[in-house]
Parts: structure tokens; C-alpha cells; sequence
């Protein structure tokens, strides 16, 4: 029997990419990965594995918005990238509001008790963890595949 296909969120920065995906049921999100950026093909070649060991069918990009809701510098960087994705996989990439998810991410590890040099490590995963939850609780029941 084939295991269901999952999502797979991005959290895209300069230096790094925060990387999780969803259970195969699209209910809750798990950070794997912090890929560290060390240019566009080599970028994309570890995505795509990650695409494959992962089984993911669909991509959701955290979409850098400034506080007023207008997409800035940043944006235009994380489309060019997500639309390098989209072409070298064929996959489908869904824009979501990150607004907010590097703090969130910061402030959740700090109240851990995560140390300074750890959560350099894994805020980016956890950012993309965040993007991903807040993108599968808003899809309707019936695209995640629960039953009333």
C-alpha cells in the first residue's frame, strides 16, 4: 500500500532554508531539516531529496510580507526561488503569510531553554514548522483527509 503524499514547507532565507513536512494524514507539521544555502543547484538538489526521502506531493513557501501586508525585497528573492522549485520539480508551491514565525519561533525555543548557539541551529526549522501547522489548520477537513 502507498503512503499518502505530504507537505513540505520552506521557511526560505539567504544562508539557510528551514525545512518541514506534514504527517501523511496533513494534520501536524515536523521540522526535519536546516539546509544550509551554498548556491542555487546545489540548493535545489538537497530539496529535491528531501522531496523524494519525504514522499511530498505539494510545497508551501513562507511568503515574507512586511508588516503592512506588502510583499518587500525578500519576497521577490523567496518567488524567484520557489518558482526555481516549482520548475525543477513540478510540484505545486502555495504562498502563506509568514509574518511573525522567525519570532514566534525564537520566543517558543527561548521559553524551552534552547541555548543562543542551538536556536541559531534551528530556528529556521522551527519557523517553517510554524508556516506549515498555521497552513494545515486552515485547509478544510475534507482536503486533509479527516473524517467527521
Amino acid at each position: 500500500m502507498t503512503e499518502p503524499a505530504r507537505t513540505m514547507a520552506l521557511d526560505v532565507g539567504l544562508k539557510t532554508v528551514g525545512v518541514a513536512v506534514s504527517d501523511p494524514l496533513g494534520i501536524i507539521a515536523q521540522g526535519i531539516t536546516t539546509v544550509r544555502r551554498t548556491g542555487r543547484k546545489a540548493d535545489l538538489a538537497a530539496l529535491e531529496a528531501l522531496i523524494a526521502e519525504h514522499a511530498v506531493n505539494r510545497i508551501v513557501v513562507g511568503w515574507p510580507l512586511q508588516p503592512d501586508g506588502r510583499p518587500g525585497a525578500m519576497a521577490r528573492i523567496v518567488d524567484r526561488f520557489a518558482q526555481d522549485i516549482a520548475r525543477r520539480t513540478g510540484l505545486p508551491i502555495e504562498r502563506w503569510d509568514e509574518r511573525m514565525t522567525s519570532r514566534q519561533a525564537e520566543r517558543a525555543l527561548i521559553e524551552g531553554g534552547a541555548r543562543r548557539a542551538k536556536r541559531r541551529q534551528v530556528v529556521d526549522k522551527v519557523a517553517a514548522t510554524l508556516i506549515l501547522q498555521s497552513w494545515l489548520d486552515a485547509q478544510p477537513a475534507a482536503d486533509r483527509g479527516d473524517v467527521d
